[in-house]
């Protein structure tokens, strides 16, 4: 059983920093891609980045420039550096390993941009 936990998520204010952490219960190297999704009520969650086990990066546009996915194989833990929030980055951000055809989600973890 593939277990993924967030972490790092709270109340930070317009212009603020956070890093979101996602803990694998298995080896992240064994891992094809990993990806960080948002969701607000009432939405449909939505991708934000993701990361391969070849490093390759990927970003939502809303994103670019002020997020950074990166990975810690010895930690088996993927990292979301979120930089110059603003109030529509708030939501509840998951993770989710995709291995072969199956996906595995975490819990969430709320961000809260407010002043």
């Amino acid at each position: 059983q593939v277990q993924l936990v967030e972490s790092g998520g709270g109340l930070v204010q317009p212009g603020g920093s956070l890093r979101l952490s996602c803990a694998t219960s298995i080896s992240i190297s064994s891992i094809f891609a990993i990806g960080w999704y948002c969701q607000t009520p009432g939405k449909q969650r939505e991708w934000v980045a993701s990361i391969t086990n070849g490093g390759r990066t990927n970003y939502a546009d809303s994103v670019k420039g002020r997020f950074t996915v990166s990975r810690d194989n010895a930690k088996n833990t993927v990292y979301l550096q979120m930089n110059s929030l603003k109030p529509d980055d708030t939501a509840v951000y998951y993770c989710k390993a995709q291995i072969a055809t199956v996906d595995y989600w975490g819990q969430g973890t709320q961000v809260t941009v407010s002043s």
